[in-house]
């Protein structure tokens, strides 16, 4: 359809499918070595379904707060263990890190996944005590960005939240529609329109900045900079960096993006 090529990320990545296969491994080594330390709690459920689960991951000693990681593909691809290996560096600063999954479309559909990730923020608060920061890549971007919808949240969920870092969002779902990947999603445009962070008229007041990889789509940088001006927060451009690689400093505690986050 008319968008398609604007939204394919992998088509115009070199090496574009060498990256799961990269992510898998490093994140079970990551996985079994926190298991090994006494640091992980993994496959913990939140809701009825399978994929309703995370995997939590404790620093050394005592937490600071609690991080909760969203990933992305697309809200048709990838499981939150995929991902494990990126809370390196919040855990190195001494954060917790949860690495959420949820169902995918088009079992279910983008506005169900939205009050999944609601319910797994919900449930896993339960678990560290102190500030939240929510970080989501691409459609988790999105994802934790409708968290700020005031009453997703319980109100003594959203009064914890402490800071929401949005890494090349789907901001807008409207030009969605003009895509093929639709038939999953199965978006209206009354749908698109209720699900795009951009259209939202009210939001719990947090920190958020926005970032995006200088070297992504067009459209992902625009629906990064489309974010970034209607909640009026800092966008951040990462250099020499593309839609899957926009992540991997999330494995350095000094990096900008994780002093974001944690503050």
């Amino acid at each position: 359809m008319e968008l398609d090529d604007a939204y394919d990320n992998l088509g115009h990545i070199p090496g574009a499918m060498d990256f799961p296969p990269r992510w898998e491994k490093a994140a079970q080594g990551f996985r079994d070595a926190l298991v090994k330390a006494g640091r992980a709690r993994l496959d913990m459920s939140y809701g009825p379904t399978a994929r309703q689960s995370y995997d939590l991951f404790f620093p050394e000693g005592q937490p600071e707060g609690l991080c909760v990681f969203v990933h992305g593909g697309y809200w048709r691809r990838f499981h939150g263990s995929v991902f494990s290996h990126l809370a390196t560096g919040m855990l190195a600063r001494d954060w917790a890190v949860a690495m959420a999954s949820y169902d995918l479309c088009p079992d279910v559909r983008i506005r169900e996944i939205t009050r999944q990730i609601a319910s797994m923020v919900t449930h896993v608060a339960k678990e560290v005590a102190g500030p939240i920061a929510l970080i989501g890549h691409s459609a988790g971007g999105h994802l934790v960005a409708r968290l700020l919808e005031p009453g997703l949240l319980p109100a003594p969920i959203a009064v914890r939240l402490y800071s929401m870092t949005p890494i090349s969002p789907v901001s807008d779902l409207r030009p969605l529609l003009q895509t093929s990947m639709n038939s999953d999603f199965r978006l209206t445009p009354e749908e698109a329109q209720a699900e795009s962070p951009v259209l939202m008229k009210n939001r719990v007041q947090v920190p958020v900045h926005v970032w995006v990889g200088a070297s992504e789509r067009p459209a992902f940088l625009d629906q990064a900079r489309w974010l970034s001006e209607a909640w009026d927060c800092p966008l951040r451009i990462s250099p020499s960096t593309h839609h899957l690689d926009v992540i991997d400093v999330l494995l350095d505690p000094n990096h900008a993006m994780v002093d974001d986050i944690l503050g």
